[in-house]
């Protein structure tokens, strides 16, 4: 059903989405998408959760796997996988982390961008050994709200991203975490 969703979703945009739709193209009956979904909006949240542990996911494997040696390489991977799932990934250039839907979908206290600033967070004290400070999540935040609004102004511009705007809003956010998180 999450599958036939993001399919759905790219075709007819979240608006245009019903249950109804999403039992057809999944080959379902209406009554098993209400048994697991009370709504359409339950359907995208468990699939945009679905796109939030994948990013995660494979960034984490690319950290893991010792692909990355520095904080800002891992930076770099971030953006680099955000873009791969926009490009990639059914649904995802319509749903992004839900912020579409609503901007507490991920977590119903917390901004979308929040939980994804606390997740990456995360990562760089865990394998990079910086600092667990306020100060480290502000800077995220701002560097993820920049990476998202360039990404998505980039995918405007062109429906596979346009690479003079992915390249700036790369060396735009890595010299600006440089400038803080070095500092941190």
């Amino acid at each position: 059903m999450l599958d036939a969703c993001a399919e759905l979703v790219d075709q007819v945009g979240y608006d245009g989405l019903t249950t109804t739709l999403l039992a057809e193209r999944a080959g379902v009956a209406i009554g098993s998408v209400y048994q697991f979904f009370p709504d359409k909006r339950a359907i995208v949240q468990a699939l945009t959760l679905r796109n939030l542990d994948a990013y995660l996911d494979r960034l984490s494997k690319r950290i893991t796997d010792g692909q990355l040696h520095n904080w800002w390489d891992a930076v770099d991977a971030a953006i680099e996988e955000y873009i791969a799932m926009h490009r990639h990934v059914p649904g995802f250039r319509t749903l992004h982390f839900g912020d579409v839907v609503d901007v507490h979908l991920l977590d119903e206290e917390r901004d979308n961008n929040v939980v994804i600033v606390d997740r990456l967070g995360s990562l760089l004290v865990e394998h990079f050994g910086l600092p667990d400070e306020p100060r480290l999540r502000f800077n995220l935040a701002i560097a993820v709200e920049i990476a998202d609004g360039l990404i998505k102004y980039a995918f405007r511009r062109d429906p596979e991203g346009d690479e003079l705007v992915l390249a700036e809003a790369k060396s735009l956010i890595r010299e600006y975490l440089h400038r803080h998180v070095d500092s941190v």
